[in-house]
């Protein structure tokens, strides 16, 4: 999922040539570790505040205490995760959960086996003059090209009582926010928690109209991935990976500061200040709903995830979550 902006993927690319490399896994000074056993982790896009807890359990090396050696891997602008993940070339990836889904529908044998994050992070920016997502009929809005883009803006528009048949759209790509500041558009397609908190304080006064506000469910955005053969072959391995960002993650919702050090202090290139921003209003996003365990794929909440999934045409057929997602490698 490419959420950041241009300008922010040149920084970060920068910063991957210092601080991650191929692998950004941690390690005791001196140790060897032979008895642990590499894991592969590629993230949906460059390092940021939602990655936080995969960085607090790298400085905590979580992932030593659970066997495995974690090995972060950043992708390029041509990474295709899933086909890395078919061909075996990284062991786990964080998909979003759209993606996940068009996956499936293509015939890809992949599980999700963990929630990055428990809320939708799309959303639909507008001009300070637009106070309703459905005061947008018949003006433009800008839109990435994702395959999503359209169903969330057609959640926002018709949740809110407009007509989202009656709104314009224009391809722009990544380019959200400078097209928001240009007043090119009336609104764009983009994430609450990157290009929202940006503008809103940068430039005050522009609102962002969440998609769980508008017709949809608070389904899990990010999902941790792994292939079938992976996780009926070797569970135990699987469940390593999986207990060691729970520990990650629940470490950040405890003590954000201590997420925001980690990630800092492991990539460089990134803002402090923009880190702890971000994380502030993100921390929420990483608690399930109802008190449950951090990473839960709730079958409730799915369910009412692949109803939408379908009804704003994502895919065509209804997502069998029973096949695609497990819990099974959560801590009990």
């Amino acid at each position: 999922m490419k959420r950041l902006i241009t300008t922010i993927l040149a920084l970060a690319a920068t910063a991957l040539l210092t601080a991650c490399g191929g692998g950004n896994s941690t390690s005791p000074p001196g140790a060897t570790a032979p008895h642990l056993r590499d894991a592969s982790l590629m993230l949906d896009f460059t390092p940021n505040a939602i990655h936080s807890g995969i960085y607090l359990a790298l400085a905590r090396h979580y992932d030593h205490a659970n066997g495995v050696q974690l090995d972060v891997q950043v992708p390029g602008a041509s990474t295709d995760a899933v086909k890395m993940l078919d061909a075996n070339l990284v062991n786990f990836a964080i998909l979003d959960i759209h993606d996940l889904a068009i996956a499936d529908a293509q015939g890809h044998n992949l599980v999700g086996v963990m929630a990055i994050v428990e809320r939708p992070l799309a959303s639909v920016i507008a001009q300070p003059q637009f106070t309703s997502p459905a005061q947008l009929v018949g003006h433009t809005v800008g839109v990435s090209g994702a395959p999503s883009d359209l169903a969330v803006l057609r959640s926002v528009v018709g949740g809110a009582g407009g007509d989202p048949s009656k709104v314009k759209t224009v391809t722009i790509g990544y380019n959200a926010v400078p097209d928001l500041l240009s007043k090119r558009v009336a609104a764009a397609t983009a994430f609450w928690n990157d290009e929202g908190i940006q503008l809103t304080h940068d430039r005050p006064g522009f609102n962002v109209f969440r998609l769980e506000q508008y017709r949809a469910p608070s389904y899990p955005e990010l999902v941790l991935c792994a292939t079938k053969q992976e996780v009926t072959q070797d569970p135990s391995f699987v469940r390593a990976v999986v207990h060691t960002l729970v520990s990650g993650y629940d470490g950040v919702i405890k003590n954000p500061s201590a997420g925001v050090k980690a990630l800092t202090s492991q990539v460089t290139g990134l803002k402090t200040s923009d880190v702890r921003r971000q994380l502030a209003a993100e921390v929420r996003a990483f608690q399930p709903i109802d008190r449950a365990p951090v990473g839960t794929l709730g079958p409730r909440t799915m369910k009412r995830w692949a109803r939408w999934e379908t009804e704003f045409g994502i895919v065509k057929q209804t997502p069998d979550i029973a096949a695609m997602f497990t819990q099974r490698f959560l801590p009990s």
